[in-house]
């Protein structure tokens, strides 16, 4: 049962789960809700079928946010496949009258930027080049053959679902802002001011050195950043 307070619903990159933003916990507030949520097939939710539809993914992710809101300010908050998704969440949650105050957005220029490749449909060393090349996987994962025979599908049906149809985005958020942020030697990064594109309301970028998986150096930053975006409309209201 969720409790009274602001919450911060997290949204996991491609193969990651419910512990993926575990990094984050020390540094929030004890009086804001810490809920990372996550896809069938992994984590907690491993028995279940993985997903392989967009749609599908975010109308999974906004039954959840649905079950755990409480009436309180909060803001939806994703990282790569999950600032892909947390866009569309948004645009959902709009739709039925419950907004986020803000979206954040970390390793992803966002929607109608189109990729010509398709890692999902890879053959297996081109996509463990790949896998490599975006960085973010342990090592002892890498080299361990019985975990790469689960993590793999996983990784695979997550880049289904942002890669297997390209469709352009013309909605535009009408409540709620953006904040985008990327790694200063992600692929793309020049390319951030293109959420300007999908909100009607204020945009900030910023670019933080990295990689991809720049997050993991700058929790403490990150969470401020987090804090700052949910508890802005508390402090109004």
């Amino acid at each position: 049962m969720s409790s009274n307070k602001p919450q911060l619903f997290l949204l996991h990159f491609a193969g990651g789960n419910v512990y993926s933003y575990g990094f984050l916990n020390p540094f929030l507030p004890s009086d804001i809700e810490f809920i990372p949520l996550e896809l069938p097939g992994r984590g907690r939710r491993f028995g279940e079928d993985l997903l392989r539809d967009k749609k599908a993914a975010v109308l999974d992710y906004v039954k959840q946010i649905r079950k755990r809101r409480n009436g309180q300010p909060f803001v939806v908050a994703g990282h790569s496949m999950g600032g892909f998704l947390g866009f569309e969440v948004a645009l959902m949650l709009e739709d039925i009258e419950d907004a986020p105050n803000k979206l954040v957005v970390t390793g992803n220029a966002g929607p109608n930027i189109h990729r010509a490749y398709k890692r999902f449909d890879m053959e297996h060393e081109d996509f463990m080049q790949a896998l490599k090349k975006i960085g973010g996987t342990p090592p002892e994962v890498l080299e361990n053959e019985e975990l790469l025979s689960m993590y793999v599908p996983i990784l695979r049906a997550d880049f289904e679902v942002v890669e297997k149809t390209y469709l352009a985005q013309s909605r535009k958020l009408k409540k709620v802002p953006i904040e985008a942020i990327m790694g200063t030697n992600e692929e793309r990064a020049d390319r951030i001011d293109n959420w300007q594109n999908h909100t009607e309301l204020s945009f900030t970028g910023q670019l933080w050195s990295g990689n991809h998986f720049f997050i993991h150096h700058h929790a403490r930053k990150i969470a401020t950043t987090l804090t700052d975006a949910i508890l802005q409309k508390a402090k109004i209201e």
